[in-house]
């Protein structure tokens, strides 16, 4: 596995960790449970931590592979390091006498790797890429947002170059299709998981005892990284409109991830445009910003709340709902990318067009008001979700590796 640009083992909700580094350590400990060795090789960002660690069980190993000063850096800047990462790779498994069976790289930076990789190795590629910077760029609202050419150019390269896309949704596929003029032969459709053993109901009332909040209260829970594109203003907008409509204030949003308490300098542009809107919206009292979670502990939050909010104005997939859906949550969501394919409208969530916090503020109060409404669809999103156990999905994946490292595969596609 490569990971180049943000480690599996780093604590959710920073600006570079989300559902692929969730992703990437479930799925290796599911093959690591099958007898597959994994090594996930990723770039050194902390010169303190030992670049070899044991984390995941099954004799799989996390490798810190410096490249570049070992700290975290834009991604426009990892480019220049790419070869360096590389021969680092190299160097461990030549020094480990290790012969790796198949690359699977996470995100375009890591697909580069890969390529590199696989002209000494000639071991087939698979490629899982998360997001995708054209359909971002359909989204952003400002100019720093914007992913420049050195992001698109590569994502066509790496397309153009590996072996076999893993597309998240079919909606994905569609876009790689279209955007992106991938070759439909080389993408196969397969979901993120869950895993099943740590998310699952919990009664709202222990939840809520271990995390403190009080049991009368109505919560909404937002789990993710704090940047435009997921659209948080929008929910902060129909929290306010929830509270103009009512005499009494007894909700509350939970956001969990950022850096709430950080300097100025270091917090980031859209914390402080977030936490000045509440103040704007009076939500001061309403909002708690807790800032990043270990995953170890979200599946307190989300059965202690009545439903997950997820705004966004664009997801691959959305992998919080399906945790939030495993814990038996609700999931009220934005009608885009991935979203409009995970959450079935009125049995496991709701849908809302991004960015209308009048519609987001109608769907709260539904289910607000909606005991009944809120508990039947909790326990059909639980259902739901075990569809997704992360056993699924690597049987599939499996399957995929079986197909592209078989020699006749393999060889047709090194002829094209």
């Amino acid at each position: 596995m490569i990971s180049y640009h943000t480690c599996p083992l780093a604590t959710l909700g920073g600006k570079d960790t989300g559902g692929m580094n969730v992703y990437v350590r479930e799925l290796s400990i599911e093959l690591g449970r099958r007898g597959i060795h994994v090594d996930i090789f990723t770039r050194s960002q902390d010169e303190h931590v030992p670049h070899v660690l044991h984390e995941l069980g099954y004799g799989n190993r996390i490798v810190h592979v410096p490249a570049g000063p070992e700290y975290p850096l834009p991604k426009s800047e990892l480019l220049e390091y790419i070869p360096e990462f590389v021969e680092g790779i190299k160097k461990f498994a030549t020094q480990k006498n290790i012969h790796y069976d198949i690359i699977h790289s996470h995100y375009w930076l890591s697909g580069l790797a890969a390529e590199l990789l696989r002209e000494e190795w000639k071991v087939p590629i698979v490629q899982m890429f998360h997001t995708l910077g054209e359909l971002k760029n359909r989204i952003v609202k400002s100019v720093e947002e914007y992913e420049g050419a050195y992001r698109l150019d590569n994502e066509r390269h790496v397309i153009a170059t590996v072996d076999k896309i893993i597309a998240a949704t079919p909606i994905e596929k569609e876009q790689l299709k279209e955007f992106y003029l991938a070759d439909e032969r080389k993408i196969a459709v397969i979901p993120p998981g869950v895993n099943l053993d740590h998310f699952y109901p919990i009664d709202t009332d222990e939840a809520r005892d271990v995390i403190g909040i009080p049991k009368q209260d109505m919560v909404f829970l937002y789990v993710g990284r704090i940047e435009p594109l997921k659209g948080i203003d929008t929910l902060l907008k129909a929290l306010a409109c929830m509270n103009s409509k009512r005499e009494v204030d007894h909700a509350c949003l939970i956001v969990i991830g950022g850096n709430p308490n950080d300097t100025p300098e270091k917090m980031g542009a859209e914390m402080m445009r977030l936490q000045a809107l509440c103040t704007g919206l009076c939500l001061d009292r309403t909002v708690l910003f807790l800032g990043k979670k270990d995953q170890a502990f979200l599946h307190y939050y989300y059965s202690a709340a009545d439903a997950l909010v997820m705004p966004s104005h664009y997801e691959s997939f959305g992998m919080v709902a399906l945790e939030a859906m495993a814990c038996g949550t609700p999931v009220i969501a934005s009608n885009v990318g991935g979203l409009s394919f995970l959450i079935k409208e009125g049995i496991t969530g709701f849908h809302v067009p991004s960015g209308d916090p009048e519609a987001l503020c109608r769907k709260l109060s539904m289910i607000e008001y909606d005991d009944l409404l809120r508990i039947k669809i909790g326990q059909q999103a639980s259902e739901y979700a075990k569809e997704y156990s992360w056993k699924r999905i690597a049987d599939r994946m499996i399957r995929i590796y079986k197909e592209v490292t078989t020699e006749p595969y393999y060889l047709r596609t090194l002829s094209t």
